[in-house]
């Protein structure tokens, strides 16, 4: 674990007490700084894993510290500015520069928050250097998909990206994106509806990518169609992820089939972890090594008979679930070495604490809407008990973000409870 998790920057003492103690609440360690110099210090000192960085202040604005960082090769964190004033124009500069966001104060809470996750995330992965697509594997399965990825690289036509929960979709789709141009993502799904010109611009001449179709609704995904007609105009390659086979999707009345004809001509198939077990040992010293240097968890060696029952699973929840499974195994390691019974433990886990009734028990004879309802209440009422009706941990277990979860529970009408914290404004 790093020494800090958030660094805010901001002159007024108000907005940084009431941003750390917000963030302290949901468990991150957190460092504040009245003025660029101190930012400077403490950039070197607690090494954050992201920062959120007011644009105006007296002694140094935002996007003058923000350009230093970036010429100076310190920009190595997500870094969010925050502003009351600053224009569009403003947060499309500091996004090129090398922001990964922009917030407008007064910051809501459910906002905060959802930057802050997706921030984190974004550090992790730019953190996994040594699990970039090149050491995802040297299967058939991964030449396959490096040889394919190679020979669509040179369009700049969209790209939709499929394959099973779990897949390293994100890891994928930064393989089309070239250093100094933008990245940009959604802070929440309502953008995509709400404001597609505007993410438009801020991914203009680089990538806007747009996040796993097969969870939105049929309106976000026609506002997703708008945005492929606009793209070229702004320069922007546009990368949607599919979670669900492609013929259920075109089945579905709930989906918009004209977004699935209009990024059929290229469709990149990400292989499940299964298909690749021969990497299994690659891959686990892949990612010991990256938590080991970038959240400081001590490394650990993993015995051939624990090496060898990893190969005999089935992943189904591919490299997101290994990742979180060795994570898990080298926070609890005892003597910095796993052996197969830790691996039998965890992963007997997923195997049989699933209820009974999760997997059985489903009226056929309904219609398919109301049976999908049936499984999706039955799914989310799962996870909520596993995770003790930690909203958090079930946005992240489930791969939805915050504000999209409390929306589908409610359609759902399933009841659950957030924490007293989320109705405070920034």
């Amino acid at each position: 674990m790093r020494s800090s998790d958030i660094l805010i920057v901001d002159d007024e003492v108000g907005i940084r007490d009431l941003l750390s103690e917000i963030l302290q609440d949901e468990g991150y360690t957190v460092t504040t700084a009245e003025n660029a110099d101190t930012a400077r210090q403490l950039r070197q000192q607690t090494r954050p894993a992201m920062v959120l960085l007011d644009i105006w202040m007296p002694d140094c604005d935002g996007i003058t510290l923000l350009k230093e960082w970036a010429k100076s090769g310190q920009l190595t964190m997500p870094v969010v500015m925050m502003s009351g004033h600053a224009s569009i124009d403003t947060a499309i500069e500091a996004t090129k520069i090398g922001a990964l966001d922009f917030l407008e104060k007064p910051i809501s809470l459910q906002k905060l928050l959802s930057t802050v996750d997706r921030a984190l995330k974004y550090g992790q992965m730019q953190a996994a250097s040594n699990l970039s697509l090149d050491k995802l594997g040297h299967s058939p399965a991964i030449k396959e998909l490096n040889q394919h990825l190679e020979r669509i690289a040179k369009f700049s036509t969209p790209v939709l990206l499929t394959g099973e929960l779990g897949s390293p979709f994100e890891l994928v789709a930064r393989s089309f994106h070239k250093n100094a141009t933008p990245w940009v993502e959604p802070s929440k799904i309502e953008q995509i509806v709400d404001a597609p010109i505007e993410l438009l611009q801020k991914a203009a001449g680089g990538i806007l990518y747009l996040g796993d179709i097969a969870q939105y609704g049929k309106s976000t995904q026609q506002s997703i169609g708008f945005i492929l007609t606009k793209a070229d105009r702004y320069n922007v390659r546009i990368i949607c992820v599919c979670s669900r086979p492609i013929k259920e999707m075109i089945t579905d009345p709930l989906q918009d089939n004209k977004l699935l004809n209009t990024l059929s001509p290229l469709i990149v198939a990400i292989p499940p972890l299964r298909s690749q077990l021969d990497d299994m040992v690659f891959l686990v010293e892949q990612i010991t090594t990256e938590l080991a240097e970038s959240q400081k968890i001590p490394p650990v060696k993993f015995t051939t008979a624990a090496l060898n029952e990893l190969r005999q699973y089935d992943w189904p929840g591919n490299l997101e679930q290994l990742r979180s499974v060795v994570k898990s195994l080298m926070l609890t390691a005892e003597h910095n070495e796993i052996d197969v019974n830790a691996i039998s433990t965890i992963l007997n886990q997923f195997k049989y604490n699933q209820p009974h009734e999760i997997m059985t028990g489903f009226n056929f004879d309904l219609p398919l809407r109301e049976l999908r309802e049936d499984l999706e209440r039955r799914y989310f009422e799962y996870h909520i008990a596993q995770e003790g009706h930690n909203m958090s941990k079930v946005a992240q277990k489930v791969g939805l973000e915050r504000t999209h979860l409390y929306r589908k529970l409610k359609q759902l009408g399933i009841q659950f409870s957030r924490r007293q914290a989320e109705n405070k404004s920034c």
